[in-house]
């Protein structure tokens, strides 16, 4: 079904090729994961699958992409787009109008298909994804993962015979996107439906797959079954890193399989933690009696929380349920209709957003809002100079910490989203903030550039500052939280240590402690130290 023979591909004004000799091919009726790290050309993959590279991207390419017998590289995404839906790493990109229904029904009404058929396919769409409820809403109001299976839905509902996905789960809450990845292994073994998609959280894909491409950093391939491409992997998910650890074979590729293995283990239970926050003095971040919303839907009732100097705690909770709301509180984009919120014993109200964000720095989820310099290094020397503070050398210092040090004098925008994220929080971080808020971090990250995230919070910790977290990803949250939170319809409904809160959670626990319940453990470095 796909063919892509000796592809390399170059992107305008850069000197070394994203794409290197690239042969691949793709079975119809197959679900293929794409792997790698960070910026290792996943993305633009994905593009030559509908012609958007080179059409839209420009650049110089070699070799040949054939798919359903058409030449890619040669028709466009005219043509293409009729076999491959496409759904990009950032949903609001592709969207055309601001009301659910209407969205998903536009590409619909593009093509000219008859009304009956339009409405039969919308409300399918609707229904699989769980939408429903959603159809009247405006896209603005919706959370990230709510938008991200609105461009799925969108998608599907044109029903092609390729689904080329860029990271559909990265902003759902574990069971959001359990429901998804579930929807669409049913589209691939009942209707055929082949899937091409690009994760990072390979834990998360890992069950349902039945072919692995790997690239590396130097834009080379490899690709096979999962148990023959997995063990020579250095980004895989806890379940094979213990694995491996441990020699079980089979390689297992779910905490399912983990587990028959497991069986004749009885690890020693790991002494509970205690989640008590270093109180001294006065809570960095106060928050009392907060309600919110929009217009006449209440998201927050009676929230009240504290965020102390010396803490990293991460916010945790399904999407919709008001996470992103509260930062957004937080920071004086959007005033409470009742409560009080002080940063550094100073009280919100009559403040602005320049100032508040002097005191307690916010990373969004979309990181695209925050970048518009020439270059990455500009990026930050601009925040400095908006804050008054002279150039320091740690602008080249943090840009090593994050990881970009080779990519410093090129354009932001032109990176991945995983690498432009690292660009947004070095430019929220370089005044060294009191206090950071950082929604959804981990969006785009590798694992190898998530310890790197988990190892620098953990020193802006010890150096004092007070840092929470809002995301989805429990394997990040259970080796960086000293607190987790867990957010319902209105408040919290848990607030401990990551082993109180996450271990026993049929929703946020960790595979390490699917694998080994009643263990205590939640990392791949909790089982291995066990084990010796």
């Amino acid at each position: 079904m796909i063919t892509i023979e000796q592809l390399t591909y170059r992107y305008p004004d850069h000197a070394a090729p994203c794409l290197d000799d690239v042969s691949l091919a793709i079975t119809p009726g197959s679900f293929t994961l794409m792997m790698g790290p960070s910026g290792s050309g996943k993305s633009t993959l994905l593009r030559c699958l509908n012609g958007l590279v080179p059409h839209f991207s420009g650049g110089e390419i070699a070799g040949s992409v054939r798919v359903l017998g058409e030449d890619a590289l040669s028709a466009g995404p005219r043509v293409m787009s009729r076999h491959v839906g496409m759904v990009f790493q950032s949903p609001e990109a592709q969207f055309v109008l601001d009301r659910v229904e209407d969205e998903i029904a536009f590409a619909l009404e593009h093509v000219g298909l008859p009304r009956s058929e339009m409405r039969l396919r919308v409300e399918e769409v609707l229904d699989l994804l769980d939408l429903a409820p959603l159809r009247d809403r405006e896209l603005r109001t919706l959370s990230g993962g709510e938008r991200q299976r609105v461009a799925i839905a969108a998608a599907l509902a044109l029903r092609p015979t390729i689904l080329a996905l860029d990271e559909p789960t990265s902003q759902l809450d574990p069971q959001s996107a359990e429901d998804v990845l579930q929807a669409l292994v049913r589209l691939n073994s009942d209707l055929g439906l082949t899937v091409v998609l690009v994760e990072h959280r390979v834990e998360r894909v890992l069950p349902f797959v039945d072919q692995v491409v790997v690239l590396d950093a130097a834009g080379h391939v490899r690709s096979g079954p999962p148990r023959t491409i997995l063990p020579d992997v250095s980004l895989c998910p806890p379940v094979v890193e213990v694995a491996r650890a441990y020699g079980w074979s089979p390689l297992p590729l779910s905490v399912k399989e983990a587990r028959r293995f497991a069986l004749g283990i009885t690890p020693t239970p790991k002494p509970a933690v205690s989640a008590a926050p270093p109180q001294r003095g006065e809570p960095y971040l106060r928050i009392t009696d907060l309600e919110a919303g929009y217009e006449t839907k209440m998201i927050l009732n009676n929230l009240s929380l504290n965020l102390w100097p010396g803490e990293i705690v991460v916010l945790m909770g399904r999407n919709g349920v008001g996470k992103s709301t509260l930062l957004r509180c937080i920071v004086g984009l959007l005033h409470p209709r009742r409560g009080n919120i002080w940063i550094n014993g100073q009280n919100n109200k009559g403040r602005s957003v320049a100032a508040i964000s002097r005191e307690l720095a916010c990373l969004p989820q979309e990181p695209d809002s925050l970048l518009f310099a020439d270059s990455v290094a500009e990026e930050l020397r601009v925040t400095l100079r908006n804050h008054g503070q002279p150039e320091r050398e740690q602008v080249h210092e943090l840009l090593s910490q994050l990881g970009l040090d080779q990519v410093a004098t090129r354009y932001p925008r032109d990176l991945s989203v995983g690498q432009r994220q690292r660009v947004a929080l070095g430019a929220i971080t370089v005044t060294q903030p009191g206090g950071l808020l950082l929604d959804e971090p981990t969006r785009g990250l590798d694992y190898a550039a998530k310890a790197g995230l988990a190892s620098l919070l953990r020193q802006w910790r010890n150096q004092g500052a007070a840092i929470l977290l809002v995301t989805h990803d429990v394997e990040f949250s259970a080796t960086v939280a000293d607190r987790v939170l867990v957010l319902g319809r209105g408040g919290l409904v848990a607030d401990g240590s990551p082993q109180s809160v996450l271990a026993n959670s049929p929703l946020f626990a960790p595979q390490v402690a699917r694998i080994f319940p009643g263990s205590g453990w939640l990392t791949v470095e909790d089982a291995v130290a066990w084990k010796g």
